[in-house]
């Protein structure tokens, strides 16, 4: 199979090196610098397992290039857009689109451009790009697909995707899986960017009633909309944000004070419109989507 990566970052660099190693016929979509850089430096990895930097194919928007069978996205939400215009030209009839980003919106966005062709899929990873190396900090690398229409994932991508390093899960229900994703993921970013600090300190403030506010406000928009969160997911969010003098943070945190552009809308404003609809009221999610967005 053929596998198209678009975004070499963080996550498509790490997820895309585990699957050239293995023998996979990789290819990145990335923009003119960035290939620049892949083309003349190849793609340096560094992870719990060892460093290493490989020869990769890189195309930009525009090239000519037969349609690809698999195409992961691993774009932020912002680049979202952009991205679908430049993987048109790419999409064959008998191709699928893997998007690997948080929320829910996306998969309504590519499912009206590319119907029936749209898998979902949540990765589990902590890695950042430094300066262009791809730095993975654990050996934590998971991955879970399903087909949220239902008739299953093709087993050519399952086997494609099988292989040493990346734990790979096939969900008989990816649209629930993704929710509890998406609602732990809203609550990290409500409480640390509400209260503007890591859950240890938000704790010691007099915060923990707040904080399980939190975590019972998304999980209730979740079972307002058919996928309520199980006890395991619960049990785990928990977990992380009522531990007592964790440094724990969001992404969306740490974007946040960096000045750097985030997925707010993304993860908290569409939850907010998804509470309106049903009916769920969020106070909390409102009062941080309020700080946000004044002081972008």
């Amino acid at each position: 199979m053929r596998i198209l990566i678009v975004g070499a970052g963080a996550t498509g660099g790490a997820f895309g090196t585990l699957l050239q190693e293995a023998g996979r016929d990789i290819t990145y979509l990335v923009r003119g610098p960035r290939a620049d850089v892949l083309r003349r430096d190849g793609l340096r990895f560094v992870s719990p397992t060892g460093d290493r930097t490989l020869t990769v194919q890189t195309i930009v928007s525009g090239e000519h290039s037969a349609p690809f069978d698999v195409i992961i996205l691993t774009v932020k939400a912002g680049a979202l857009e952009s991205a679908i215009a430049d993987l048109r030209l790419y999409v064959g009839p008998d191709s699928f689109i893997l998007p690997i980003l948080n929320g829910m919106g996306h998969i309504q966005q590519l499912e009206q451009r590319f119907p029936g062709q749209v898998l979902g899929g949540l990765a589990k990873i902590v890695a950042t790009l430094d300066g262009g190396v791809v730095r993975q900090m654990t050996d934590l690398t998971t991955l879970t697909i399903g087909d949220p229409t239902g008739p299953g994932v093709p087993v050519g991508i399952v086997n494609a995707l099988t292989v040493p390093g990346i734990a790979l899960t096939i969900s008989p229900d990816i649209t629930g899986a993704l929710w509890e994703k998406w609602v732990f993921i809203a609550a990290a970013g409500i409480i640390t960017c509400l209260f503007r600090g890591p859950v240890g300190k938000i704790i010691a403030a007099g915060g923990l009633p707040k904080i399980l506010a939190v975590i019972t406000e998304t999980e209730a928009v979740a079972a307002a909309a058919g996928h309520p969160v199980s006890q395991q997911a619960h049990t785990q969010s928990l977990a992380l944000l009522t531990a007592p003098g964790s440094k724990f943070t969001s992404s969306l945190y740490r974007d946040l004070i960096a000045g750097l552009p985030t997925e707010a809308e993304h993860i908290l404003g569409d939850l907010a419109r998804q509470a309106q609809h049903l009916g769920v009221e969020t106070p909390l999610l409102d009062l941080t989507l309020i700080q946000i967005r004044t002081n972008a």
